[in-house]
């Protein structure tokens, strides 16, 4: 009988560490005026008839704090790369020298850094909905298990667990937030 709650609170949990996750891949794409080769992640290059990540097609590498080099495995991919890099509009141009790509991260403005500051606001506003979902589910479960004859007293105790779960998690993803806004407004 009381497997049903143990059983919600682990798919509750793991729903918000996911919200977390993906708050921190979210995170990761934000760029901060360093250079990073996960700033690449999620451009997709039609390579031998599929799109492909970039760190499939290609070595990536960061010499300095300011600058990307990217040297495809195949030379003749370096175009499509290069374009796909273009095309994914993250603020910088790429230079190809036939051999490799070299981007360089451009220092950020004041403005960038606040469009920047507010994009990871609304990645951190989406990770706490999301938890906060994951918080609903789980309370409309308690209806159920009432419904199916788990003690009342049992159910008040999950459901005061819960909600300190998601405290919890909203706690964690302003930390992450204030991080990352930290990180961003660093010159």
């Amino acid at each position: 009988m009381f497997e049903e709650i143990e059983l919600c609170r682990e798919m509750t949990e793991e729903q918000m560490q996911k919200a977390l996750t993906r708050l921190d891949k979210g995170f990761q794409k934000i760029r901060t005026g360093k250079a990073s080769p996960s700033i690449l992640d999620g451009i997709r290059v039609e390579a031998y008839g599929a799109a492909t990540p970039i760190a499939q097609l290609a070595n990536i590498n960061t010499p300095d704090a300011r600058q990307i080099v990217i040297q495809p495995w195949d030379k003749s991919l370096i175009i499509a790369i290069e374009r796909e890099i273009l095309n994914a509009n993250l603020g910088f141009t790429p230079q190809n020298n036939g051999e490799l790509i070299r981007i360089k991260i451009p220092i950020l403005t004041e403005e960038r850094r606040r469009e920047l500051a507010k994009q990871a606001k609304n990645e951190a506003e989406n990770a706490k909905i999301a938890i906060r979902n994951a918080r609903r589910d789980a309370m409309n479960e308690t209806k159920n298990m009432k419904k199916e004859g788990i003690p009342e007293d049992s159910i008040k105790k999950f459901e005061e667990e819960l909600q300190k779960m998601t405290d919890d998690f909203i706690k964690r993803v302003d930390q992450a937030l204030e991080l990352k806004d930290k990180d961003i407004m660093t010159v």
